[in-house]
């Protein structure tokens, strides 16, 4: 039995006979022509077979460009919805994404940076369970929601509470992570928020490399509303950098996250000093996300302090 799907989204199912089908490959084997030994109703089959081959490979085809037009419209919106992030704009900030290769599990990273009216520095990066354009429908959702209250709240905690609330009105944004940092380059501190979202990591000036999990809670719609988002914060000297980033930089399979984690650390000791756009490079190097196949999203940011 072979399932065929057809252009208008239907699925037949061709049946053949399991001894015409015998019948038809030994005849081929023993080098009989379609219409010498094998008999009228063989030599018919024959003829069915090849229109059939033929169909299916034309069906596959028309599949193949099908998956690959959808896979290009979704990178497209996400590009289109994630923010451009000019150097003259953002000189402190490098951004780098590397969307999933050969497959449709993309567009579920996002990140955002939103400069505030009393000088500070909002940053937030975040992933969407999920593929293709719901995923990418989602994304921009969530990120326009948390711009908009990261402008109206009172820290990072309360516009990840904000977002959790929306989340649980949305299709398909249950169970997405984010985190959001706020930079204040007068007092000099990072504060922070994260739901369920790997950690950002702060490297200190002197080389140690602190990870902001003081603030960790539940993904976005998974945790009880009675209960007010954590919120942690940390100081840094000028010279210092901030990470934020992905699953996708750190997971590996049949790898343990804190692995990824702890490559990534010892990454960014050692290229301490590098400015965030060779930074940015570098770690993608040592992570081995360097633009070939990868097997999910990349979103990674780098600020300088």
């Amino acid at each position: 039995n072979s399932p065929v799907r057809g252009r208008d989204g239907s699925v037949e199912l061709i049946v053949h006979r399991v001894e015409d089908v015998t019948s038809f490959i030994r005849g081929r084997e023993g080098g009989a022509a379609p219409d010498e030994g094998l008999g009228p109703r063989t030599a018919n089959m024959d003829a069915d077979l090849y229109i059939r081959a033929r169909e299916l490979q034309e069906l596959n085809e028309w599949l193949r460009q099908a998956h690959a037009r959808e896979r290009e419209t979704a990178l497209t919106l996400q590009q289109s919805m994630l923010p451009a992030s000019p150097p003259e704009q953002h000189p402190y900030a490098a951004v780098r994404y590397r969307p999933a290769v050969g497959s449709l599990n993309v567009c579920g990273d996002w990140y955002e940076l939103t400069d505030l009216s009393d000088g500070r520095i909002a940053v937030a990066v975040g992933d969407v369970v999920g593929q293709g354009l719901e995923a990418a429908c989602v994304m921009g959702q969530l990120r326009s929601a948390l711009s908009a209250a990261t402008r109206v709240t009172q820290g990072p905690a309360q516009a990840m509470e904000v977002l959790g609330r929306y989340a649980r009105f949305v299709e398909g944004a249950l169970a997405a992570t984010a985190v959001q940092v706020v930079i204040d380059p007068v007092a000099h501190t990072v504060t922070y928020s994260c739901a369920g979202h790997p950690p950002p990591l702060l490297l200190q000036v002197q080389g140690a490399v602190e990870v902001l999990d003081q603030a960790t809670d539940p993904p976005l719609g998974a945790r009880s509303e009675d209960v007010p988002r954590p919120q942690a914060a940390i100081g840094y000297a000028p010279g210092a950098t901030l990470v934020l980033y992905t699953d996708g930089l750190i997971e590996r399979r049949e790898e343990d996250i804190d692995v990824g984690l702890t490559r990534l650390i010892r990454s960014l000791a050692r290229h301490r000093g590098l400015r965030p756009e060779p930074m940015a490079d570098a770690i993608l190097a040592d992570l081995g996300v360097t633009g070939g196949p990868a097997a999910d999203d990349t979103a990674l940011v780098v600020i300088g302090l």
